[in-house]
């Protein structure tokens, strides 16, 4: 069985890979969510990404049932509670970011299945996720974090522009279209390449650096000269990458997403060796500890004290998406490189000022 998991060559072999995902599946609660670790909260990204975690780490049962749980916390405007704690919100609050997600899992379930039945069962929540979602989209392309903040995260916003472009293969897969959604997928698109000045300031964070690239919008020259910017600010050779750029702590979820931003782009040297440096987060038994401080009062210590989902389902995905060229991947492997999904789409109805590739009267359409 491990012959068939994902693996790369003198990382993780695949028996290491399934311990990580037995590791998650060990978190689960009953009713299928996936908390950050035992006794947090649940939310949806996060949920879904362990959830495809689990699906190519060998954890099948496990992944659909996480996936099954997600519809039962939607609410009927198509949103989910930020935060969820045995089966109730303990943040009411709809976030775009969550709220789209799931169409990601849903087609990496399909890339790796194809199992028709499942996509039709989880496409209702998808669909009604996605419509909210766009909803919250402001003139200048950005997607306001929640109803109650008028302000559009760079990170959040990114994850969205793959979310999108997942969801429309989805609608083309069931033959049920959404324009609309393109339409702010190009709108979204042209923001996140021309206006990043206009998103909220996190700058601080690793992941405003990155998530441009690793959620698809920024790609080719663009993408290497953004990575270049920050690099040395965030790269701690030898151990990983910052979390905030003003702590001397290296995470190793935000590590792993940055080596599958450069696997995005081909950048296997440096995707590689990040992925193989991050590796001293991990325990024997295939858990993965959240961060490390290097410096400061308390150096060489762990921080915090946990072991994390969504660290391990970083690992996993990663090691999935590096496979492909460097070990064993799943049909999935693609999913961040976007290989399988609808092209990206065409920067029409812009209401940021900028000349739009089309006027308004036309059916949205996508370039490749």
């Amino acid at each position: 069985m491990s012959e068939e998991l994902p693996s790369v060559r003198d990382v993780l072999t695949g028996q290491q890979v399934a311990d990580t995902a037995r590791s998650i599946a060990a978190m689960q609660e009953p009713c299928g969510a996936i908390p950050w670790t035992t006794g947090e909260h649940a939310d949806i990204w996060n949920h879904v990404e362990a959830a495809m975690a689990l699906l190519v780490g060998g954890q099948v049962e496990a992944a659909e049932r996480a996936y099954r749980w997600v519809p039962t916390m939607q609410r009927p405007d198509g949103s989910w509670p930020m935060k969820i704690v045995d089966g109730r919100a303990e943040d009411e609050r709809g976030e775009v970011n969550m709220s789209a997600y799931l169409a990601v899992g849903v087609w990496h379930h399909w890339l790796v299945r194809h199992d028709p039945a499942f996509v039709a069962e989880l496409w209702p929540s998808v669909r009604a996720g996605l419509d909210w979602v766009v909803s919250q989209q402001v003139a200048f392309g950005g997607i306001n974090w929640t109803p109650t903040e008028s302000l559009s995260l760079l990170a959040g916003s990114s994850s969205i522009y793959h979310s999108l472009r997942a969801g429309v293969a989805l609608a083309e897969l069931l033959d049920d279209p959404q324009p609309e959604w393109e339409l702010a997928g190009g709108r979204l698109g042209h923001a996140l390449r021309e206006h990043r000045d206009q998103f909220a300031d996190k700058s601080t964070y690793s992941m405003d650096w990155y998530y441009p690239v690793l959620g698809g919008a920024v790609r080719g020259q663009a993408a290497y000269d953004l990575l270049a910017t920050r690099w040395d600010d965030f790269v701690v050779p030898g151990l990983g990458i910052h979390c905030v750029d003003t702590n001397p702590w290296v995470t190793g979820a935000e590590t792993c997403e940055l080596v599958m931003a450069l696997d995005n782009i081909g950048d296997h040297r440096r995707a590689l060796t990040l992925l193989t440096e991050m590796q001293h987060l991990r325990e024997p038994d295939g858990r993965y500890g959240t961060g490390w401080v290097y410096a400061g009062e308390n150096p060489d210590v762990r921080w915090p004290a946990e072991h994390t989902t969504y660290t391990a389902a970083a690992v996993v995905l990663a090691v999935d998406a590096l496979g492909e060229t460097h070990g064993h991947s799943t049909p999935g492997s693609g999913i961040y490189r976007g290989t399988s999904l609808a092209p990206h789409f065409s920067e029409l109805a812009l209401e940021c000022g900028c000349p739009s590739a089309d006027g308004v009267t036309r059916v949205p359409g996508r370039t490749t």
